[in-house]
């Protein structure tokens, strides 16, 4: 879950999770009964200059994306596919099989594979369809032919058809020197009405070509002749134009398999390739957003956003679901919210997500590592995470605490640039047994917050960095630029101040004293209320003194306890 790219994965966090710290942004918002929510959902609680930087603007694309009526962008696209050493020795070997056994098989690599090599990109995900037998058959081939060779066989994993997970056809791997390699049959295939789970069929090289998602997907590179197979008649052109489009018309086939439209739009991302204007037409049609948000599973929607937000471009993918009206498809809200959710509510979400990229960037980081009523309340960011996509409850929960702990930061950041309300912090912290020294009462303060977090400390901050603190200048007087930068130096000088204060790892910080050592000092029998806040009042002590030792801690309960005795032995004499 560390160390996964914040394509605002921060948008989603965890791994493969981790949804929407931008996406949902802290606006409060309320389910009626009994599912009453108290939740980031993507317009912060408060106005700023800052927050009010995100212009709302129409998406024409990244830098160098061909725009209507512009010329079309050149990408550049190899000649031919320039192979491995390890991808020329497993070719060899599949050949190998294929004469000795008189197989005449073709084989092809299929799909992204092909177009990654053809853009100069490494890709080791190698696909191989095959035209007169099955994956599984083929694969046995492969292991009776290394026996004949004296050399150990490998297992085959055999991945059945899964129509939920978009596995239609049967798909046998294997291990080739080093590499999994996955078979297939070539197929066509055939939908019915109101379903995505197509009849598949064996089939032509060509149907298998056209029953692709896009064109750019749809190449083959055929391992027999060493040449790339281009049979939809434009592969090459639309990769070498930079132009995302399906091989067979657009409605049609995000009517066949709604989920193709997430496809489309990921990759126009992925690659800053320009959606066709009759594939955005098609994924603006009101019966395919209808389709894609009925016949198509959560859980599958929920892994493409996700796919999104982990690539180098979220922002722009993000764009793109607004601009299709897409939005409140994919990230569907609860039936009924009170307050309603607000008039372009996708476009402020959006506009969000890009000024916290630009601050991440700006940062340097685009890898984190690392008082509401919860019994009557849901947030409206776990709705949508177990719900509309159908990402793990700990993901949404993790988010949730996040935003929690950013609000706490917004205090804390204030108090790092200015020690503006030390005094009032310092009585929050202090009890009647427990008085923080004024010069350590930063150091306090962070330590509780980042013992709530831990590894996700920097999130959390970088979080209240965008949205809680308000920049102390006039509303409009500072350009975006340059409120970019404050934050950024925010962000950096109180990052550096909690490290240099030690408290990077705080939260694996042990007690100096257990449950019954507190007892013995405190000279109590049992346990209870009373012993939890001592040891909330130890983790306080011993933030205040890193250095202390357990005598040290003991001492100081002993006399705390005592000050507290004769406090009340004198209140009670007068």
């Amino acid at each position: 879950m560390q160390n996964r790219r914040m394509s605002l994965r921060l948008l989603l966090l965890p791994p493969r999770s981790g949804i929407l710290l931008h996406l949902l942004s802290p606006l409060r918002r309320r389910l009626p009964a009994p599912l009453r929510t108290a939740a980031a959902v993507g317009v912060p609680p408060r106005t700023s200059s800052f927050l009010a930087l995100p212009t709302i603007r129409a998406f024409t694309g990244p830098p160098g994306m061909a725009l209507a009526g512009a010329p079309q962008r050149c990408v550049e696209v190899r000649e031919s596919v320039e192979l491995t050493e390890e991808e020329e020795r497993i070719f060899r070997r599949l050949l190998d099989v294929v004469a000795h056994f008189g197989l005449g098989t073709q084989l092809r690599v299929a799909g992204g594979w092909v177009r990654d090599k053809l853009l100069g990109k490494d890709s080791a995900d190698i696909d191989i369809a095959l035209d007169n037998m099955t994956g599984q058959n083929f694969c046995e081939k492969v292991n009776e032919y290394s026996e004949l060779m004296g050399e150990e066989q490998k297992g085959i994993g055999v991945i059945q058809c899964n129509p939920d997970q978009s596995k239609h056809l049967e798909t046998a791997r294997m291990l080739i020197y080093d590499i999994w390699i996955d078979f297939v049959n070539l197929r066509s295939e055939k939908y019915a009405e109101n379903s995505r789970i197509p009849t598949v069929e064996i089939g032509t090289a060509k149907e298998d070509a056209l029953r692709r998602d896009l064109t750019i997907n749809s190449l083959f590179f055929n391992i027999n002749t060493k040449s790339v197979e281009d049979l939809t008649g434009r592969g090459l052109e639309d990769l070498k134009k930079g132009l995302i489009v399906t091989p067979l018309p657009a409605k049609s086939t995000f009517l066949d398999d709604p989920l193709r439209v997430l496809r489309a739009i990921r990759f126009a991302a992925r690659f800053s390739f320009t959606l066709a204007e009759e594939l955005k037409e098609a994924a603006s049609d009101e019966k395919v957003k209808s389709e894609l948000g009925t016949k198509i599973s959560r859980e599958r929607v929920g892994h493409e956003v996700d796919l999104m937000m982990s690539d180098k471009h979220p922002v722009n993918a993000m764009c793109y679901i607004r601009d299709l009206g897409l939005f409140y498809v994919v990230f569907a809200f609860p039936e009924k919210l009170d307050p309603p959710v607000l008039d372009k509510h996708d476009w402020l979400c959006v506009s969000h997500i890009e000024v916290a990229w630009n601050l991440a960037r700006s940062i340097g980081r685009s890898v984190f590592s690392g008082g509401s009523d919860s019994k009557s309340q849901v947030p409206v960011v776990s709705y949508i995470i177990r719900n509309s996509l159908k990402l793990k409850a700990s993901d949404a929960d993790t988010i949730v605490n996040i935003h929690v702990a950013s609000e706490k930061f917004a205090e804390l950041i204030v108090l790092f640039e200015s020690n503006e309300n030390l005094e009032i912090v310092k009585e929050k912290l202090d009890d009647e047994y427990l008085e923080i020294p004024t010069d350590l009462v930063k150091r306090v303060l962070a330590g509780l917050i980042l013992r709530e977090i831990k590894d996700f400390w920097r999130v959390a901050l970088f979080i209240s960095t965008l949205i809680h603190p308000e920049v102390d200048k006039p509303s409009g007087s500072l350009s975006q630029q340059d409120e970019l930068h404050l934050r950024k130096e925010k962000y950096i000088s109180v990052e550096r101040s909690i490290t240099e204060l030690g408290l990077d790892s705080v939260w694996k910080m042990k007690p100096l004293l257990d449950g019954k050592a507190i007892m013995g000092t405190m000279q109590v029998k049992s346990g209870g209320p009373l012993i939890g806040k001592w040891q909330q009042r130890l983790v306080k002590w011993q933030l205040a003194h890193p250095e202390g030792t357990v005598e040290e801690c003991m001492e100081w309960m002993k006399q705390s306890q005592q000050s507290k005795r004769q406090k009340v032995e004198c209140g009670s004499g007068s």
